[in-house]
């Protein structure tokens, strides 16, 4: 029998952690030793899904086990930097659920310590591995569609409320790891806004713009108190446009081959020769790899491992997000100025 390449532990067996344990335990070349969490209802869970699979309500005796070479972590994210840290200085690799840390400054010394090490640390955005975002980034860098103009995205539904981050740290990270991903350059500055609506909770609404260093601009609109669930992005092209609605449970993404054409401009005195024309032509929907998302990263984080390579979704991905996160949190919090990326209080 060939020993698996990967001996995981999966800390935190709540809303997601199952799904996690599952995949990977599904992933050849992969077992899945230990499940950690911290209510016995959920271990007892764990044990009748594992049959076999040790559990525990200590994270450290987890990260202290000798069988086991990688961790992945499902807990909230005011937990994320303690379990990774201790879980690479223990020389084991890292997924951790998105976003990668409550901090820049964390999620900085995250992506050190990996290095250093020579460990793989892997966040998981999980659109990324989707094949609708997939094909995205393939049809935005492709010729055909021309420049990029914007993107712009809504993201709302009613709840689920979180108490420990606000509404851009729970579904604007979505759209922002897309980005980060599928988009072609790097953006320079983020402005947001929003409101709270429960007292004592955090914002539940938020409108968000991310400024790229060319005539690009990105909106994303996050909601937890909207009266129905819509998933749906535009990304427009000079040449063409795509529709993405991850609702949709089939053509998830369609491609639009319409625009406008400027024609009769010679010069400031002859604007009034300014000509638009409005380009109609077909949409069609293209064929998407329908493989489950975390099914997929799995399989990256395994490989990764097994070869010592870097993750599409990284540590220096992570901080990325955790960059846009942190400048979107101050640019709330001042009143929706722009915060320019780089510009990161270092909080521990």
């Amino acid at each position: 029998m060939t020993t698996p390449v990967v001996r995981a532990g999966v800390i935190g067996y709540g809303y997601w952690g199952p799904n996690v344990a599952r995949n990977l335990a599904e992933t050849p070349a992969c077992e899945v030793v230990a499940i950690g969490d911290l209510m016995e209802e959920r271990l007892s869970l764990a044990r009748r899904r594992h049959p076999g699979v040790k559990t525990t309500m200590d994270w450290r005796e987890m990260i202290a086990d000798p069988r086991i070479n990688a961790v992945a972590i499902a807990t909230p994210v005011s937990t994320h930097f303690e379990l990774a840290m201790a879980a690479l200085t223990a020389g084991k690799h890292v997924l951790v659920e998105k976003p990668l840390a409550a901090t820049v400054a964390h999620a900085r010394r995250l992506l050190e310590e990996s290095e250093r090490r020579r460990l793989v640390l892997m966040v998981d955005h999980t659109f990324v591995f989707t094949g609708a975002v997939r094909k995205i980034r393939e049809l935005v860098n492709d010729p055909a569609f021309g420049d990029l103009y914007y993107y712009d995205s809504v993201r709302v539904n009613l709840g689920l409320f979180q108490h420990d981050v606000n509404v851009i740290w729970d579904l604007a990270v979505h759209d922002l790891s897309i980005m980060d991903y599928a988009l072609p350059g790097r953006p320079v500055a983020v402005a947001a806004f929003g409101m709270r609506h429960l007292p004592d909770q955090p914002e539940n609404i938020a409108y968000l713009t991310v400024f790229f260093p060319t005539r690009v601009i990105a909106h994303v609109h996050v909601n937890w108190l909207a009266p129905v669930k819509v998933r749906q992005t535009m990304i427009c092209g000079s040449r063409q446009m795509i529709v993405y609605d991850d609702r949709e449970p089939s053509e998830k993404v369609k491609v639009y081959d319409r625009g406008i054409t400027v024609n009769g401009v010679e010069s400031p005195e002859h604007l009034y020769r300014l000509l638009v024309g409005y380009r109609i032509g077909d949409m069609w929907a293209p064929r998407l790899d329908t493989t489950e998302a975390l099914r997929v990263e799995a399989a990256h984080f395994v490989e990764c491992v097994e070869r010592g390579t870097r993750p599409v979704t990284d540590g220096s991905a992570g901080l990325r997000v955790v960059e846009m996160l942190d400048a979107a949190s101050r640019s709330l919090a001042s009143g929706g100025r722009p915060v320019p990326l780089g510009e990161e209080q270092n909080r521990a």
